[in-house]
This record gives structure tokens, C-alpha cells and sequence, in this order.
């Protein structure tokens, strides 16, 4: 996919699945693709793995191409596929970006660099080395939160203008004053996704492209919804969204994510609610919290399960 027909065809809800595993804690391949189709069947967009939802410090790299692989597998062309290809090592992130684009994906999801806290000239010359070693589009993901290291909006106007496969950016980011500044700088037809939940509405209003939300891994309808309605101008429908999902996302991450997401598909009996450490489920209180909230959006199943 070229970067004109991604910036037609990545827009709405570009989900951002777990990686289930065994409760052995391997890679419970079988259930990924379950969680794929669900996804698809329910109007979900696009399809992204590896991504922050995807624990990807917690994978090695050979799984990390494994999952990408099995993902691409049962997509099957149905919905665009955008993989996390980021990394704090740069040699790292390129051969995975490679890897995406050997893969047949459509377009990578490239991480701010984590934990080295580069300069804004380090970040170009990074992002440059990612664009210019590979075809495909890509994604560039801004989570200051999480990497302790903010992508300046001057920055991303830079590699905009520079890198024509640079197409768009995830701003999981609370500075909403930033996020418009980026569509400001970087033009309207610069696909900016929120990685917000809260914003994810907010987001549309200012001419965002979509979401990228760990919530629609539990309510992938109504996630997609939210862009379905605002596109089709049915704003009323879209805030009604916005403000129903808000206790459940609320509750999704009062731990780190996807630790409470993990413990929800779990309650679900979507998945083994297994992560590997250093991440690990949420207190016993936090869970019973979590299946509070839960019970107001989907039928718990009576069994689910269990966490060990």
C-alpha cells in the first residue's frame, strides 16, 4: 500500500489486539486469530499487533515476527494491517520494519524510542533511517508517557516534509494543544489517530483520522462506531458513544495497560489472563472492580478462565 492509498484506507478504528498466551506463558497462537476474526466481524478497521497492547518488551524479536505473521495469516486481506515495528534499539526497529514490509503489511506503527530519551535531532535522524529503509508507509507512535520522551510537533513537521512515507502519527498524548498544533503544522491530510481513549471523539472534531484504542479490544463495535457515526455526520450518535464507554475506560487503565485488559478478556473468557513479568494482573480489588464495570457492558460468562 502506497502512502496516497493508505491515507485513504487507514481511517477509523485501527484496533490494537493483546497477545494472548498459554498459561505456560507461550504464545496462544489459536486464540490470536479467534480474536482477529471477532474483531473483523465486528466492524473493526484495521488490525495492529506488537503495538504497546501487544507487550512487545515482553516478546523476542523472532516473536515478535512470528506474531506479525500469524496476524497477517488471518487478516487475509479483509482489513488493513498496521504492526508495531518499534523498538528502543534502532537497528532493531529497522529489521522489524523490514520484516513488516516482507510480511505484507500495510503500513507500520513505529514507536517513539523508549528509556534513551533522545534529542528532537536524534528522533529525525531515527525515523529517517526507519523511512528510507523500507517502502512501506509508516505510523509514527507518540507516547510520552510511556517513553519519557515527547516528539515535538517541529520534529514531526520536519520528517513530514522530508519522508513522504511518513504518512501519520498516533498522539497518545494529553496535550491536546499539541495535537492540533501537529494537523496545523503537518497539513489536514496528515492521518493523526488518538491513543487516547478519552479523546478519541475529540480527536474526529479536529480532523483526526481515527483511534488506536486498547478498549476496542472489549467493545470493538462501538469503538468503530464512534468513527462510523462522526463520518457519516451523526455527531449526536458519536458523543453518546463517547460518554458510554467512558466508565469502562476509566477502569481499563487504573493499572498499566493491557495488565486490566488482560483481566477483563479473561473474565470474558476471551483469552488466558496471563502477561509476563514484569507485567503482571491488576490487585484483587482492582479486578473486582474491573468486573463491576464490566458486567455493564457485555454477559460475563458464569465460568471463565481461570488466571493461574
Amino acid at each position: 500500500m502506497y502512502a496516497k492509498e493508505a491515507k485513504e484506507k487507514l481511517r477509523g478504528s485501527i484496533a490494537p489486539i493483546v497477545t494472548p498466551f498459554m498459561k505456560d506463558f507461550s504464545i496462544d497462537y489459536p486464540t490470536l486469530e479467534k480474536l482477529i476474526n471477532w474483531h473483523i466481524n465486528s466492524g473493526t478497521h484495521a488490525i495492529s499487533v506488537t503495538g504497546t497492547t501487544g507487550e512487545p518488551s515482553s516478546l523476542s524479536v523472532e516473536e515478535r515476527v512470528s506474531v506479525m505473521e500469524k496476524a497477517y495469516k488471518a487478516i487475509d486481506g479483509r482489513v488493513p494491517f498496521v504492526p508495531g515495528t518499534g523498538s528502543t534499539n534502532h537497528d532493531e526497529t529497522i529489521y522489524l520494519t523490514q520484516k513488516a514490509q516482507e510480511i505484507g503489511a500495510d503500513a507500520a506503527l513505529v514507536i517513539v524510542p523508549y528509556y534513551n530519551k533522545p534529542s528532537q535531532h536524534a528522533l529525525y535522524k531515527h525515523f529517517k533511517a526507519v523511512h528510507d529503509a523500507v517502502d512501506i508507509p509508516i505510523i509514527i507512535y507518540n507516547i510520552p508517557g510511556r517513553t519519557a520522551t515527547n516528539l515535538h510537533v517541529e520534529t514531526l513537521a520536519r520528517l513530514n516534509e522530508d519522508c513522504a512515507n511518513i504518512i501519520g502519527v498516533k498522539e497518545s498524548n494529553k496535550d491536546f494543544e499539541h495535537v492540533n498544533r501537529v494537523l496545523l503544522n503537518c497539513g489536514r491530510d496528515f492521518l493523526l489517530y488518538s491513543g487516547i481513549e478519552l479523546l478519541c471523539f475529540p480527536m474526529l472534531a479536529i480532523g483526526g483520522a481515527g483511534h488506536i484504542s486498547a478498549t476496542a479490544n472489549i467493545m470493538p463495535d462501538k469503538v468503530a462506531e464512534i468513527y462510523n457515526a462522526w463520518n457519516k455526520g451523526d455527531v449526536q450518535r458519536a458523543q453518546e458513544l463517547h460518554y458510554e464507554l467512558m466508565p469502562l475506560n476509566d477502569v481499563l487503565f487504573k493499572d498499566t495497560n493491557p495488565a486490566p485488559l488482560k483481566a477483563a478478556l479473561g473474565m470474558m473468557g476471551a483469552i488466558h489472563p496471563v502477561l509476563r513479568l514484569p507485567m503482571d494482573l491488576p490487585t484483587e480489588d482492582l479486578q473486582r472492580e474491573i468486573r463491576r464495570v464490566l458486567h455493564d457492558y457485555v454477559d460475563l460468562p458464569e465460568h471463565v478462565i481461570p488466571s493461574k
